[in-house]
């Protein structure tokens, strides 16, 4: 759109913030730029993620869940982002229903909304097929040595709908986020980027977890980043079925029994303000 009002709400999954738009009950056609400058945060509401509902023509989803970076590019998958979409068509009375299929461009995920007010996600079956990640390599392993900057890393490639690249640090607090973060994410070993996940194992039920987001940075929580380590930690060995993952923004709860079984995310959606955009 080249102009004209638009109606917003801010939202937060424990502080992994967005701008969610209804798609349904008024017309959203933004350009690449005008998302960046709804993302900025001096210059316009401040985003990591523009959040977009859109009606959805199938049988198998009630609506289509779409995502875009603060970098204007769309992408597949976003799993605190799923929270908040699900408290947004619920709260604006979009649905009924408490739980919520949705189509996103990675595929189906249900979405739940507990009598707690947290919701919990089915974020479907992890991916661990180098090719679908998608990642370079030639079979698929629990962990892969990848050269970067200068040195040999041992990490663990997952999709959980979008690609994540796990390291296991001894802390989080001195993990080299920002630098190490950024090589990654451009790696030639991973064709789309990849979000980058720092994870520090304190009990077999519980990590703590820094996630390096491609297209926006570290963000305070990562729901598809802590779903990824949770498999990963759990493929080494490292992790009970059941994890606290602990991120800098609050605690998400998940859950995975395993080899080709779908993952639980449970965790809060809060709504901040609404508002009207003019473009």
């Amino acid at each position: 759109m080249a102009g004209g009002e638009l109606h917003f709400t801010k939202m937060h999954g424990l502080g992994n913030d967005f701008v969610v738009l209804d798609g349904i009950n008024q017309r959203v056609d933004l350009s690449t730029a005008q998302i960046q400058h709804i993302a900025d945060r001096h210059f316009g509401v401040g985003c990591d993620q523009l959040l977009l509902v859109e009606a959805y023509a199938g049988a198998d989803a009630e609506f289509r869940y779409r995502i875009f970076n603060a970098d204007g590019g769309e992408v597949e998958q976003c799993g605190n982002g799923a929270r908040c979409f699900a408290r947004f068509v619920y709260d604006q009375g979009l649905t009924r229903q408490t739980t919520i299929p949705v189509m996103t461009a990675s595929g189906r995920i249900v979405l739940h909304i507990q009598t707690d007010g947290q919701v919990m996600v089915n974020m479907g079956v992890p991916v661990l097929a180098p090719a679908q990640i998608p990642f370079v390599a030639e079979r698929q392993q629990t962990l892969y040595s990848v050269d970067v900057g200068g040195e040999t890393l041992a990490l663990a490639a997952v999709s959980m709908g979008n690609p994540h690249a796990v390291l296991q640090v001894t802390a989080v607090d001195s993990a080299p986020v920002a630098s190490l973060g950024a090589l990654l994410e451009s790696h030639p070993a991973f064709p789309k980027r990849v979000n980058v996940g720092f994870m520090q194992v304190v009990a077999r039920d519980r990590i703590r977890l820094r996630v390096f987001e491609r297209g926006c940075g570290e963000t305070l929580a990562c729901g598809t980043g802590a779903c990824a380590a949770v498999v990963a930690g759990r493929l080494q060995g490292l992790l009970d079925e059941q994890v606290s993952v602990s991120l800098p923004g609050g605690e998400l709860r998940i859950q995975w029994q395993g080899a080709g079984q779908p993952v639980a995310m449970t965790g809060p959606a809060v709504t901040v303000f609404r508002g009207t955009l003019n473009l």
